[in-house]
Formats: C-alpha cells, structure tokens, sequence
C-alpha cells in the first residue's frame, strides 16, 4: 500500500486483498479515521491492477459497531449548535457526502467486494456491507440498521442499496425499528448469500470464494458488476443495450481469446493475471 492507514490494515495474497477493520474505537467502530481514510484506500486499491478481488471483515469479536458517536460528535455537534444558521446546515450536509463517499467508491468500484461480517454489525456497519457485491456472514453474527434510535435517518447508502438487496419491505422493517436481527433472518431475507458456523469458517470460505473470483479473467469479472451496477434503476432494454456494446469490446480481448483456445485444446486457461484500472 502506498499510504498508511489507522483504521484499515491490508493483507494480499494470489490477487485477493483481506481489508480489516481497526477501529481505532471498540468494536471497530467507525470514527473520523474511518470517514477519511477509506476513500482513499478505495482509490489505492483501485490502482492495485494485481488485486481482483477486495475482502472487507472485521477485527476481533465483531465488524462494526457502526459510527463511533463519541468520537464523531464534537465534529458533527459543532455543526448544530444553537441556533442552526444556513451555512452550518451546508457544511453539515457536506460532512455527510464525505461520510458517504467510502461506501460509494466500494459500490462503484470495478473490483467485487465481498463483506465477512462476524460479531455485531451496526448502523454504520450495514450501511457499509450493503455497498459490497457479496456478503458472508458466521452464525453467531448480529445485524441492526439502528439509526432510528439515535434520532436520525439512515444516510451513508443503506436506503439506497438494501432495497435492491432485500427489498422494501424488510429494509422499511430494519431502518423503522432498529432492531436487532440475527443471521438466520439475513439469510432468510438474502441480506447475506451463506452462513457459516464459526467465524474462522467463514474467514476460510471468504478467502476460497474471493480466490475463485480472482481465478476468473478481470474484465469480465469486472464487466459483469459494471452491467450489474448500471442496470440497477434501468429498463432491460437498456441494459440489454449497455451489456451488447460492453461484450463487444471483450469479445476481442487476449482473454477471450485464451478462453476459447483453451476450450478446443481441453486445459486450463491461462488468463492475465492483472486488473485494468478502470472500466
């Protein structure tokens, strides 16, 4: 990595890189090192043309408390004191885009990410693993989109992503009650894809899934979330669209290419092991 981070710490192995939560606050909960450091670990990695697929988990017993609220008051107090003039209504509006602006960059990301979610994930935590294009989680694992008990809405990606993912049903359930949900019931309702009886199983099987994702040629991996991504508010037609002129770029890739080779000829393909860097 080429900076240092206080919140993040990274671990790369055969084209997966393992991103773990810190903290630095109990339960990795997601202070102003967090809100300012993950954009710029999101743009580091999408420079990293090695790594074809990102895992993001947590450290310790849990993923993520959620926002560490201790820590991030006296920068969002400071803002609503008093008598709130409209040029701290702007400036807190702009703390929020800031908050927002991780979470985006692993949604728009041409990587996959996959989140292993074990111990509680809270609020800010949810908000996070609804960016992600795979979520794992151990069956010990605890969910709460808790907002609504603080007072507030939730406004970091959940209301925007966990639809697509869940539904408006039981994302109108979660964000309404801040209650608490366990892993049996983010299955049911296809928050996460599998749970796993311990949490070093489901580190085991994150690690085995972001590997196979990694083993399969980058732009078409990386293709596939593109048309996934644009075609989330968009008619078929248009995606139909979109994916035709896509795959008529990667239809005259050196992967292709090998893939179709290595068909005719009955062994394994070797593909490019380097990602672009953008789409």
């Amino acid at each position: 990595m080429e900076q240092t981070y206080q919140s993040l710490s990274f671990e790369q192995a055969n084209g997966v890189l393992t991103v773990s939560l810190l903290g630095p606050g109990k339960g990795n909960a997601m202070g102003p090192e967090f809100w300012d450091e993950l954009p710029k670990a999101m743009d580091e990695i999408n420079r990293m043309a090695e790594v074809r697929c990102v895992v993001f988990r947590g450290s310790g017993d849990h993923y993520s408390y959620g926002l560490n609220v201790a820590q991030m008051m006296p920068r969002l107090s400071a803002m609503t004191t008093g008598a709130v003039m409209a040029h701290q209504r702007v400036n807190l509006m702009a703390q929020i885009r800031q908050m927002q602006l991780g979470f985006q960059k692993m949604h728009q990301s041409p990587k996959p990410v996959i989140a292993a979610v074990h111990g509680w994930c809270i609020g800010g935590g949810v908000n996070m693993i609804a960016a992600a294009d795979i979520r794992l989680c151990s069956r010990e694992a605890k969910f709460s989109l808790r907002e609504a008990k603080l007072a507030i809405t939730p406004d970091i990606g959940g209301l925007q992503w966990l639809p697509p993912i869940i539904g408006q049903g039981f994302t109108r359930e979660m964000a309404f009650t801040g209650a608490d949900y366990d892993a049996a019931f983010a299955e049911r309702i296809g928050l996460v894809n599998h749970v796993y009886d311990t949490p070093e199983a489901l580190f085991e099987a994150a690690a085995a899934l972001a590997g196979q994702i990694a083993d399969n040629p980058a732009t078409a991996v990386q293709g596939a979330k593109q048309v996934l991504n644009y075609s989330l508010n968009k008619s078929i037609e248009d995606g139909l669209q979109y994916v035709a002129v896509w795959n008529s770029s990667q239809l005259q890739s050196d992967d292709f290419s090998e893939a179709m080779q290595a068909t005719l000829e009955k062994r394994k393909a070797e593909f490019n092991k380097k990602t672009n860097r953008g789409y």
